[in-house]
């Protein structure tokens, strides 16, 4: 026999699995929508959100009632146009708060090196040297020595140069000011030359160590930006120059892109217009 709560209980039957997650997605797409209306900063209408949703107001009314009853969705006392609420602020902070980069950047970074072929890091930037904080080795016989832990000066890297086209001015000037020694006898060393590079990588997209931090290696390099359009990593391939070869910049200049893009939308962040 039924049990007496069994009549308001939906039941488990796919018919009605698939409208609990038609409604789900109708209100995730209420929540996108309110996010993406850059047209109504003080808030959407209800006839406004209807057709933009191409919803019937009533639906809508419906399933912004539970938006609004966790604050994922406010709505003006005023003008009654809705918006988002302070709930979303909560979420994306606490998602912020415990992305991990390595553990996020880690399979497209393994997919890189197998792409590739040769060696592919992770880095951070602590002004005027760039810090390797992962790394995935080529397979190939002969490889990178470098490690994790480890710096390097970002003037004359690939993975530096890439965090500088997009740092503020007074980081650029800081890390002139610690000296461009040359390296190599490719490395760049006046600030004029920089500063023309740094345009050439924010016109292209990537950046590259022609042989001017170590003789015979050459990198390509690409940022990473976060929610505020940042440069929070970078990516790069390196290999010795007889094999990643002038030829070949182009294509891996592509492939290192198209990996800091991925993880560029992992990060829940996003690439500044460019300048």
């Amino acid at each position: 026999m039924p049990s007496p709560d069994s009549a308001n209980q939906t039941p488990d039957v796919p018919g009605a699995r698939r409208n609990s997650s038609s409604s789900l997605r109708r209100a995730l797409s209420i929540l996108m929508y309110l996010a993406e209306d850059d047209g109504h900063p003080q808030g959407t209408s209800l006839t406004d959100l209807a057709a933009g949703l191409q919803m019937s107001k009533s639906t809508v009314l419906r399933l912004v009632g539970p938006l609004r009853e966790t604050r994922l969705v406010d709505q003006d006392p005023e003008s009654g146009h809705y918006r988002l609420g302070p709930q979303n602020a909560l979420l994306g902070q606490l998602y912020l708060e415990r992305l991990d980069i390595r553990r996020t950047a880690s399979p497209l970074l393994h997919q890189l090196a197998q792409d590739v072929r040769e060696a592919v890091h992770l880095v951070s930037f602590d002004p005027p040297e760039i810090v390797y904080i992962d790394k995935v080795e080529s397979p190939q016989a002969v490889r990178m020595h470098s490690r994790v832990g480890g710096r390097q000066p970002a003037y004359c890297t690939a993975t530096g140069k890439a965090f500088l086209a997009h740092a503020a001015d007074d980081v650029l000037d800081k890390v002139i000011a610690a000296g461009m020694p040359a390296r190599t006898p490719a490395t760049i060393t006046s600030p004029e030359q920089l500063h023309a590079e740094l345009a050439r990588i924010r016109e292209r997209g990537y950046a590259i160590d022609d042989v001017e931090n170590e003789l015979d290696i050459r990198c390509v390099a690409a940022p990473a930006f976060n929610h505020s359009g940042a440069v929070v990593t970078a990516v790069s391939i390196s290999g010795p120059a007889s094999r990643v070869t002038p030829d070949r910049l182009a294509e891996i200049g592509r492939q290192v892109i198209d990996t800091a893009q991925a993880l560029t939308d992992r990060l829940g962040g996003i690439a500044p217009t460019p300048r």
